[in-house]
């Protein structure tokens, strides 16, 4: 069976987002199971595909609103209103569909699509209705939006993500119609897509990385507590705003937190404990140099890496129950509140006994259910064709 995997940004090796992360985890998954799978969208400026022999690039682009001008920010929203697309799914009208079409010719033929999550799909949805296709909800996008509207400083915004949270609901819905089978990466949101049957749709548990970490021994620790994150993510920042205005002031003066990653500009924190380290070089070396995770998701829907990461490392952490979704399995050494001042004393608690745990098992775990998975749904599609993968 070959499989064309249509993204907005192909894989380059970096796993810098949990998007990629997740991508990496599930294009793996498709080819254990047998899959020839080429993988089609754009890449970041400056960067190369990481298997450039099954990536049909179709450009170079930068999607990032943060990094964005304003004249570029108001070019995407015209061209959002005049198409009726949505804000995301116009950044990548910058090719014709003639010359994807042409694209995904050149690579094929193809026996079905994997479409993966909603910005691409709804970019070029016209172009996918000639094959059987599965559906990757990484998120239920609309719930984000109106989440997102609610939480939004201007009347402005809160008009965008109100149109983008009305587009994204229509499209998810049309996606999850047309699609052989869907994918979520949570559990919830399968019902919350119309998709709860399991002849429709499975829940995707995801790894990190295709092995376990492997155990380093006594962690020697620089700090109490640490976050990593694109904090510029409209989901994440509310989990971050929540953390620094409810959670932080009821931490000991000398509580150490170091806050990693791309950081909105307008974030600040008056707790002497508080530091913003921006972009680390190993963010794997930098969580492990706390004593405890604080898993502070409050909004957004799908699946935390972060946690999945911490669970796989064996990191004591202290957690949202909204930072828990999408995870069947929880750690011993990970407390669940979501009471601040709760939030606040378990911390404290952790980082004063530190105890960590084997994260292998919680791998093992992941990869089979992850495996079952994916073989459920492309069951849908056909079977799977071995020869094709000389």
């Amino acid at each position: 069976m070959h499989l064309l995997f249509a993204t907005s940004i192909v894989p380059d090796g970096a796993l810098a987002s949990g998007y990629e992360i997740a991508n990496a985890a599930i294009i793996a998954a498709l080819r254990r199971a047998g899959a020839r799978v080429t993988v089609t969208g754009f890449i970041w400026p400056g960067k190369v595909a990481s298997d450039p022999e099954n990536t049909v690039v179709l450009g170079a682009i930068d999607v990032r609103t943060e990094s964005a001008s304003s004249l570029q920010k108001l070019i995407w929203v015209a061209k959002a209103m005049l198409s009726g697309l949505t804000f995301a799914s116009v950044k990548l009208r910058v090719i014709s569909e003639s010359e994807v079409r042409a694209a995904v010719e050149r690579a094929g033929p193809f026996d079905g699509y994997v479409l993966n999550s909603v910005q691409f799909a709804g970019a070029f949805e016209k172009l996918f209705d000639d094959r059987p296709s599965i559906f990757v909800a990484h998120n239920v996008e609309h719930r984000s939006a109106e989440e997102n509207a609610a939480a939004a400083g201007s009347f402005f915004q809160r008009l965008l993500f109100r149109r983008e949270a009305k587009l994204l609901k229509t499209m998810e819905e049309r996606l999850c119609r047309r699609a052989r089978f869907v994918f979520t990466l949570a559990e919830e949101d399968r019902a919350a897509l119309g998709v709860a049957s399991d002849d429709r749709s499975a829940a995707l548990p995801l790894v990190t990385s295709p092995e376990a970490p492997t155990k380093e021994g006594p962690r020697r620790t620089d700090c109490d507590a640490a976050l990593i994150g694109t904090w510029t993510w409209q989901p994440n920042r509310i989990g971050l705003d929540w953390f620094l205005e409810k959670v932080v002031p009821h931490l000991r003066r000398n509580f150490r937190v170091r806050i990693a990653g791309n950081m909105p500009s307008d974030v600040t924190s008056t707790h002497p404990g508080v530091e913003f380290v921006g972009r680390v070089p190993d963010a794997q070396a930098f969580v492990r140099g706390a004593a405890v995770i604080p898993l502070i998701s409050t909004a957004g829907s799908g699946v935390q890496l972060k946690t999945i990461e911490t669970f796989e490392l064996g990191l004591p952490s202290v957690a949202t129950s909204r930072s828990l979704r999408g995870i069947d399995h929880r750690p011993a050494n990970c407390v669940v509140s979501d009471d601040p001042a709760a939030f606040a004393g378990a911390l404290e608690a952790a980082a004063a006994d530190v105890r960590d745990v084997d994260g292998s098992a919680f791998h093992r775990r992941q990869v089979g259910a992850l495996d079952a998975a994916i073989r459920l749904g492309l069951e849908k599609l056909g079977p799977v064709r071995q020869e094709v993968l000389a």
